[in-house]
């Protein structure tokens, strides 16, 4: 089996932007990109390499950035994502945020303000660890904000990532799917997996009995801000070598679409002394 092109891989996964869109048809263990798990290998290693090649361009040119959203339940794999796709970058011009529950100083401004805060620098690949995307749905389905400002959020963020695509930041998006059986067997191995232990987290199971609302609540996002200009890509990730292999290939994607070269420098060699 060969190894799926970006222009395949970004058909299969994306959330076609103005289309009715149901997240109960992306099934979680979908393997028609890598049948063959050492494919997916193959093909994360070389992305890997790639992308970090593409990375120090960018940072060399110094007038464009990437952000890659990675967004997703507990255990879909978020981090375990940056740390494969990104294996061979050297952390130079690298930034990762995780999000958290926002601070006082943060619930004293908008929604938006941390968000904003942690876009990549020109240069710089950004990564984050949910996002902004939130704000619409754990606010959502824990009502920490009314219907009525939920509502007005979507078009918000939908504003707020053609302003960035507009300033030279290229967003990359990413849903990682899950399925619930398979988050319950990922939950269970952070309690009797010692090296994963620091992860368990109780509220999670709180977040698990409510699976159907934050679903419901993804699929809203999905439907709502998938954009011609920053669309979602939903990625099957009960598998971990294929879910990253993916997204890999969307991350090199991105990057090769800069058209990125290295900057031409008008020093001379007779200028200067070597001796």
């Amino acid at each position: 089996m060969q190894i799926p092109s970006i222009s395949e891989t970004r058909k299969h996964l994306v959330a076609e932007p103005g289309k009715a869109f149901d997240l109960s048809k992306r099934d979680s263990g979908d393997r028609s990109l890598f049948d063959d798990k050492s494919v997916a290998e193959t093909s994360l290693k070389k992305d890997a390499a790639v992308i970090n090649e593409l990375k120090d361009m960018l940072y060399a040119e110094k007038k464009r950035s990437v952000l890659v959203v990675l967004q997703g339940m507990d255990t879909s794999g978020k981090s375990g994502t940056i740390k494969s796709v990104f294996a061979e970058t050297t952390p130079l011009g690298m930034e990762v945020k995780a999000f958290k529950a926002p601070s006082s100083n943060e619930l004293a401004r908008d929604y938006l303000w941390r968000v904003h805060n942690a876009v990549p620098k020109r240069g710089h690949v950004g990564i984050f660890d949910r996002s902004h995307y939130e704000d619409v749905l754990v606010v959502k389905v824990r009502g920490f904000a009314s219907p009525e400002d939920i509502e007005q959020r979507y078009d918000q963020i939908n504003a707020f990532e053609k302003h960035l695509g507009e300033n030279g930041v290229t967003i990359v998006k990413c849903m990682l799917n899950i399925g619930h059986e398979e988050q319950g067997i990922r939950l269970q191995e952070r309690l009797t997996e010692e090296h994963k232990l620091w992860k368990f987290n109780p509220a999670d199971l709180e977040d698990r009995k409510l699976w159907k609302d934050y679903m419901a609540a993804y699929e809203t996002a999905v439907q709502r801000c998938s954009t011609d200009h920053t669309p979602w890509y939903i990625i099957p990730s009960d598998s971990r070598t294929r879910r990253n292999a993916m997204i890999a290939r969307l991350v090199r994607g991105a990057l090769e679409d800069m058209d990125l070269c290295w900057s031409k420098s008008d020093y001379k060699m007779e200028d200067f002394d070597f001796s």
